[in-house]
């Protein structure tokens, strides 16, 4: 489907109450009555140690300004402009998964203030139901780093965080964005805080009939004469169909602070959501013969505590998950009555316990640990029910009706623990160990290894290099789905190896330049592939071996032309080969050796900004080399 350029107006309407506040000795200033007020300060130099916690670590964080920048941006989006992954989307409102170094979206594990939110039936997460106004803090972990955070992130991890308002008194913030095809989005956030407490309350509703017009050149309509001979054909100008979207998330929070070091917080997320899905655009019929809809409902709260001490942090977290989905298809069949064809729906319940540690020795050692609990209650069905013939009454002319669907629970536990350790100021080592359980399956110990060191310190050049072991069970679908679900898969395996290099130079209020380069290896075994079979449904199935492997580049450049002028960009490429190195299903099979479908071997993005004063001009620009849709890599296929 061509891709649509909209083009966002946005109107930003900021006030601020402020609650008259007492002087207090400890904790208020005078920017109490005068909280929008930014005072500028001379440079300060700063020097620090690398952080223990990040040893070896390849990473990649985003900053507020790129994920607060367009209230119309949806993580999916933010990723897009800003990292070397592959976001795979289908517009606006739609499907968007993320892919980490040649791998599938269910190789990229996403937590959520800590909690895993990577739905237990599908094992992806749909990144475009995530409002990036609702994210203060995200990362990316790529490849071995992922295990420091959750097992299964064969290709890797994305954390996504919320951060206290630090208000003082009330406050309010309001953002409307208004697009083409009548795009709204409207962004509304409440705050109020004082040296204890900080509350927040965010509200982001979206919604669109997103019937934007577009030249179908995957339909050729032809002209005939009055003897119906085609006389000429063209492409037509359609408009896309059933895309229409409304979706309202909430997010209330609430932190609390002592004079002991401890933190209390909640953070509790509701989303509803109601979609059209777009029919292919070799679709002739008419929009009117067809309703094609999916609906959502999602809850999520995290309630936490935390205590800091001088030499350790301690911490417990609880949570709960509440999704509520549906699938409606329906079509007419030729006689003026709407039949439903699917009506499918599924309900997923998760209940979230972690607990951790952290300890610092001296300046030199680090060690952490953290257990944590995800118990999964999923009911997943047809509402239609399908007649079926019952053996116990065949020849009766009786039929059993029959629900198509699952209802299964999964408990699954992971533990981890590490050492770090700093023997001096330009080496560090880190050993990590984990070990999960599915059901009643167990894992070998995932073991971790990074060390970095500082090969130049006038330049900050950084040396990094990891190697770990990592296991992925499948997903309930690939279980219990009906028709189709293997209950005989073996789990995914495999090793994972990267090396790199980074800098970081610069002059003092002028410019600053850095850039990373790095080198990764993954052969995983036993990769479950969904593959069609002749009984007309899919099902999946583990093939050999999957290499994946290939070169991840990162570089930024920030300069200061004056004192009102700024300029900038960020750039980033990858080349992720992912070549099937399994044995042939069949003598027809000519997937071996092979890229993998629907994973682009190269892909890149740009981001160049320009400021004066609080004025900003940003251009955006993203690339991915060709997928292919058939495993044999056909170039010609019609699929």
């Amino acid at each position: 489907m061509k891709k649509l350029l909209l083009c966002t107006l946005i109107f930003a309407c900021a006030a601020t109450a402020r609650g008259q506040q007492k002087q207090q000795s400890r904790g208020n200033g005078w920017w109490n009555d005068n909280p929008s007020f930014v005072v500028p300060i001379g440079e300060v130099g700063i020097t620090a140690r690398r952080p223990m916690k990040e040893i070896g670590m390849q990473q990649t964080r985003l900053d507020t300004v790129a994920l607060h920048e367009n209230i119309a941006l949806s993580m999916a989006d933010v990723l897009t402009f800003n990292t070397s992954i592959f976001v795979k989307q289908y517009g606006r409102a739609t499907l968007s998964t993320v892919a980490f170094r040649g791998t599938s979206p269910s190789h990229t594990q996403v937590t959520w203030n800590g909690m895993r939110i990577n739905s237990p039936m599908l094992g992806m997460t749909d990144f475009s139901m995530i409002p990036a106004y609702f994210i203060d803090d995200a990362a990316l972990l790529h490849g071995t780093s992922s295990v420091n955070v959750t097992g299964g992130g064969l290709g890797g991890a994305v954390t996504l965080a919320t951060r206290p308002a630090d208000a003082r008194g009330f406050g309010l913030q309001y953002v409307q964005g208004i697009g083409s095809f009548s795009t709204f989005d409207e962004f509304l956030r409440l705050t109020w805080g004082n040296d204890r407490w900080q509350l927040s309350t965010r509200v982001v509703c979206s919604s669109s009939p997103n019937d934007f017009k577009y030249r179908n050149h995957n339909k050729k309509l032809n002209i005939l004469d009055e003897n119906y001979h085609i006389i000429a054909s063209y492409y037509p100008l359609d408009r896309n169909k059933s895309g229409a979207y409304h979706d309202l998330h909430v997010l209330q929070e609430a932190y609390y602070h002592t004079d002991r070091g401890d933190r209390l917080a909640l953070q509790a997320w509701y989303i509803h959501s109601k979609r059209g899905l777009p029919m292919l655009d070799v679709n002739y019929r008419d929009e009117n013969v067809y309703s094609n809809q999916q609906r959502e409902e999602t809850f999520r709260s995290v309630v936490s505590w935390e205590r800091l001490r001088k030499h350790f942090k301690v911490g417990a977290h609880a949570g709960y998950i509440h999704t509520w989905q549906a699938y409606d298809f329906e079509q007419d069949l030729g006689n003026g009555r709407m039949e439903q064809m699917i009506r499918s729906r599924s309900t997923i319940n998760t209940l979230y316990g972690s607990a951790e540690g952290e300890y610092y020795i001296g300046r030199k050692w680090l060690f952490t640990a953290n257990v944590s609990l995800h118990q999964h209650f999923v009911r997943s069905q047809d509402k239609n029910v399908i007649p079926r013939k019952d053996p116990n009454t065949q020849g009766q002319g009786n039929n059993k009706q029959v629900v198509v669907g699952y209802d299964q629970g999964r408990v699954e536990l992971t533990g981890y623990v590490s050492a770090k350790w700093m023997p001096t100021e330009r080496l560090g080592l880190s050993l990590a160990l984990r070990e999960e359980m599915y059901g009643d399956d167990w894992t070998p110990i995932v073991p971790a290894f990074f060390a970095d060191f500082v090969l130049s310190k006038k330049g900050n050049v950084v040396a990094k290099a990891s190697i770990s072991r990592n296991y992925r069970f499948p997903t309930l679908n690939d279980l219990y789905f009906q028709p189709g679900g293997n209950d005989s898969l073996r789990r995914e395996h495999g090793f994972t190896y990267d090396a790199g290099l980074s800098f970081s130079v610069g002059h003092e209020g002028k410019y600053t330049l850095r850039g990373e380069a790095t080198w990764f290896d993954s052969r995983i075994e036993d990769w479950i592939l969904w593959l069609p079979t002749i009984k007309g449904f899919w099902t999946p199935v583990n093939i050999k071996e999957v290499h994946s492997y290939g070169v991840e580049l990162k570089a930024g450049l920030e300069a200061m032309l004056s004192p009102n002028w700024q300029v900038g960009a960020d750039g980033s490429f990858s080349w992720t080969p992912a070549i099937n190195r399994g044995e042939p299903l069949s003598e027809n099979d000519r997937s071996v050796g092979k890229q993998l479908v629907y994973i682009p071997e190269y892909s890149a993005s740009l981001t160049g900004r320009l400021a004066y004063k609080s004025w900003r001009l940003v251009y955006k620009w993203c690339y991915y080399s060709e997928r292919f849709t058939t495993s044999d890599n056909d170039r010609f296929s019609n699929i």
